[in-house]
């Protein structure tokens, strides 16, 4: 399939109540509207291609954007790549769920978040938190350096309240990771999460809302959950 077909395809799974809801949420044109369980069916015909997840990537249009995520191939995309797609990453839904989430595939993908927490710029940070999440939800606890998330976890405590607001978020859901994924730090995750308290997110437009880490991960532990971890990191 080459891009323009697949345009034509993505076009017509468009609707235009999912286009508002988008825009809501921070979307903005270009794009058709299309639910992402929708996106299913054409990303099995094409599978993994990077030449073509470029070019979608390269159109500007969310629906595009996205699917190119989903048929990316993270094992061919260098560091710079995954640069240039935060770069054009505008909005909370590209950053964290197509960017860090495809980062999440990778080898070097704690450099890069590390690169990208310590950048100063909301969405590079809240794809760097965001792609830990990923990862210590997918990946043995023995890939990661306990020091380093404990370091991770103070930083957050430290620092939370006085982030940009889409960065909080991120920060708040790796407290809550950790706390549920990553055995070796889940009590401290627990004192970071209540050391924390309740996280104001403000929308625009919209009533402010406010995340609780430690209620959510009582919540998960209620359910069973301690030590969960994905199957898959991309659906």
């Amino acid at each position: 399939m080459d891009l323009e077909i697949v345009m034509q395809e993505l076009e017509a799974l468009g609707k235009e109540r999912t286009k508002k809801t988008y825009i809501s949420n921070g979307a903005h044109e270009p794009l058709f509207g299309v639910a992402t369980g929708a996106m299913k069916p054409l990303a099995k015909k094409i599978k993994k291609n990077q030449p073509l997840a470029e070019q979608l990537y390269a159109t500007g249009n969310y629906d595009a954007m996205y699917f190119a995520g989903i048929i990316a191939d993270p094992m061919i995309m260098t560091e710079e790549d995954f640069d240039r797609w935060i770069d054009a990453a505008y909005f909370y839904m590209l950053s964290d769920y197509v960017v860090a989430v495809t980062l999440a595939e990778t080898e070097f993908a704690q450099v890069v978040a590390d690169k990208w927490i310590a950048s100063g710029e909301e969405l590079k940070m809240s794809a760097g938190w965001s792609c830990y999440c990923w990862l210590l939800g997918n990946r043995p606890d023995s890939e990661f350096s306990e020091s380093s998330i404990a370091g991770k976890l103070d930083q957050v405590k430290n620092t939370i309240h006085d982030s940009p607001d889409r960065t909080k978020s991120a920060m708040n859901n790796f407290i809550y990771t950790v706390g549920i994924s990553y055995l070796p730090l889940h009590d401290k995750a627990v004192e970071t999460a209540k050391a924390v308290g309740p996280v104001q997110i403000k929308r625009d437009k919209k009533k402010s809302s406010i995340l609780h880490a430690s209620e959510n991960i009582q919540k998960e532990l209620d359910r069973g959950k301690l030590g969960f971890k994905r199957k898959y990191v991309r659906c």
